[in-house]
């Protein structure tokens, strides 16, 4: 196992740990001329910046973005964050060291999500929708990667398996909202849910670190997704063509406005669902990221720091009651962080 993960560095600590490389440049101030090595280095618990100051040029040579490297530094606090100071750095041999060490994954068992799904998959009755389903996630090339994949970059569920454990989250809010409103096609909201984000698959690599294909940047995971459905749909015969419409519509809808790159509106009730509860999982689990990160302070602190998907710090509602009983007051951690970055809005993509 690792030893030092990122999450449990503290200021002061002296470091002689593994790390993948995810950022890596030479940077030159332009005040002082001073020019040194700048790295992001990361493993499964977070990620950390690091600057080797003194006779790097030798050993940048050695190694790239994407591989592990033992480091060996001293933690110190830099504008309130956590960095690394360091002195060596050495490349790593596949040998020595495990990658499910530097990659986060889903804390879920990925085969009982597969099952999930593809319970979820037998229940459809539509035949036509049965069989595009069962196309795309019992197929040998997709499946193994639906179990890999996370669902994002930073946003939500940005972990290996995280776009499985998004998708069976989404099956279940699927099912309760059917049966809330009667209305809806069931098969055709499972297999919006089961396939709007299937594009990421291509989008995203997600062997070392996490990073958009060539054609994901190019092409998008949304149309990406409704470019196989329609290739599936064309092996499947006599596919009912205004039905792969209404499929490819739900995917290419899902983010729910031209603004956050939804090249159509939600136009009838399943699409507008399928935004609904997508906004809302990916919402959800941001905050819950947020949250999580934040158990670990002292329960004097309420806020969290200001989480750059939402736009803002969240309060630890636990803490809260138990320490502001006489009514709602912002401490000076929140406050400073909801004035971080109110002149950068990263905004938050629906399902990205």
């Amino acid at each position: 196992m690792k030893p030092q993960y990122v999450a449990d560095l503290a200021d002061g600590q002296m470091v002689s740990s593994l790390y993948l490389v995810r950022e890596k440049e030479i940077r030159t101030s332009p005040r002082t001329g001073k020019t040194w090595l700048e790295l992001s280095l990361a493993d499964r618990s977070g990620s950390i910046h690091a600057k080797m100051w003194d006779n790097f040029e030798g050993i940048a040579k050695t190694f790239e973005r994407d591989d592990v490297v033992r480091v060996r530094g001293r933690v110190k606090l830099y504008n309130g964050s956590k960095e690394l100071t360091l002195e060596q750095i050495v490349p790593a041999a596949e040998k020595d060291y495990e990658l499910a060490d530097f990659l986060p994954h889903t804390k879920h068992d990925v085969e009982d999500l597969y099952g999930e799904l593809r319970a979820a998959v037998g229940s459809v009755k539509n035949p036509w929708l049965q069989k595009l389903l069962a196309c795309i996630v019992d197929d040998p090339q997709i499946a193994p990667r639906l179990k890999r994949a996370p669902a994002a970059m930073t946003m939500h569920h940005a972990y290996l398996g995280g776009l499985l454990e998004h998708t069976v989250s989404l099956i279940g809010l699927a099912k309760a909202i059917s049966a809330h409103y009667p209305e809806l096609d069931r098969d055709l909201l499972l297999t919006g849910v089961v396939l709007h984000d299937i594009g990421k698959l291509e989008e995203l690599r997600y062997a070392r670190g996490f990073d958009y294909s060539d054609e994901g940047r190019l092409l998008g995971h949304i149309s990406m997704g409704a470019m196989l459905v329609r290739e599936k749909c064309k092996i499947i015969d006599d596919f009912p063509a205004p039905l792969r419409v209404m499929v490819e519509h739900l995917i290419l809808s899902h983010h729910g406005s031209h603004e956050f790159g939804s090249p159509s509106l939600p136009q009838f009730p399943e699409a507008l669902v399928l935004h609904a509860i997508d906004d809302l999982d990916s919402k959800m689990a941001a905050m819950r990221a947020t949250l999580e990160i934040a158990s670990g302070a002292p329960a004097s602190e309420m806020w969290t720091e200001r989480n750059p998907a939402l736009r803002r710090a969240l309060l630890r509602g636990k803490e809260f009651l138990a320490g502001r009983p006489n009514g709602v007051q912002q401490n000076a951690k929140g406050a400073a962080a909801e004035k971080k970055g109110a002149t950068l809005e990263l905004g938050f993509k629906n399902g990205e």
